[in-house]
């Protein structure tokens, strides 16, 4: 089986964001960056499958040069090949364009099945798969909790509001993984060292046949104009009720109707 895992490179979870100088992109000074927590999911499925099967994993990120740092993360868990489309900076946010640049660096890829993350943390839009599959002209399943891989087929089970949908596809398909799916593994120190000595192959935007200017200008379907924080939470309201509840009550529903503004 040949697999083909598409993963983004995003800051750890626990980061604490700040907004950059120009107000349209984060401050990354500090910033600790992570493999996408539900492409772990994706990369952990296809190691499990070549396992069972045989076969290779080639792992593939659209991104800026640290992206290679996530590659090589995915190399030290397991995977065979590893592929780097470097840019991505002024797509940001754009699932659109990071499908298309996706969609050209594997078209021409021999693959039986094209794994994703559901959504990538941080933008969150959990659109590329989805835009990938068409633009590759590919039947796909989109938050898969469980697969059964057969010959030339899967039956996943896939998130629906309320529980779970069945779903039969043929191969190749993309299929977008969710929490659940299975367990990631962490990179042993043996696969650690060996990662550090694996090729990354290079890849540019312009050699898909893709302008990339054009993608954040022109062609662009998602431009960011600013970015801002959250508001800063006001400190709550504790209304002692345990000598008078009757009187506690009544200042809540004041409360609601004058503050709050509910009714």
């Amino acid at each position: 089986m040949k697999c083909i895992v598409c993963m983004t490179h995003v800051p750890d979870t626990a980061s604490i964001i700040k907004i950059g100088a120009d107000g349209k992109h984060i401050d990354e000074t500090g910033i600790k960056w992570i493999v996408s927590p539900y492409d772990e999911y994706a990369l952990e499925e296809a190691l499990q499958l070549t396992e069972t099967k045989g076969g290779e994993v080639t792992v593939v990120t659209y991104g800026p040069q640290r992206a290679e740092a996530g590659l090589r993360e995915c190399l030290a868990r397991g995977a065979h090949n590893a592929v780097h489309v470097v840019g991505g900076e002024a797509t940001l946010g754009d699932s659109f364009a990071i499908a298309r640049v996706l969609a050209s660096a594997l078209k021409d890829r021999e693959y039986d099945v094209i794994l994703v993350g559901v959504k990538g943390v941080g933008t969150d839009n959990a659109q590329v798969g989805q835009m990938l599959a068409e633009l590759l002209d590919l039947p796909h399943v989109a938050d898969v909790v469980k697969i059964e891989w057969k010959d030339g087929a899967i039956v996943a089970e896939r998130e629906v509001e309320g529980g779970h949908e069945v779903v039969e596809s043929p191969l190749p398909a993309v299929i977008t993984a969710q929490k659940g799916l299975n367990e990631p593994r962490y990179a042993a120190l043996k696969g650690i060292m060996a990662a550090k000595r694996k090729p990354v192959e290079k890849v540019e935007v312009s050699a898909l046949g893709l302008d990339e200017e054009a993608l954040s200008g022109a062609d662009a379907t998602c431009r960011i104009r600013s970015l801002e924080l959250p508001a800063e939470k006001q400190a709550g309201k504790i209304i002692q009720g345990e000598d008078d509840p009757q009187a506690a009550a009544a200042e809540l529903v004041k409360l609601l109707h004058e503050e709050a503004k509910v009714f």
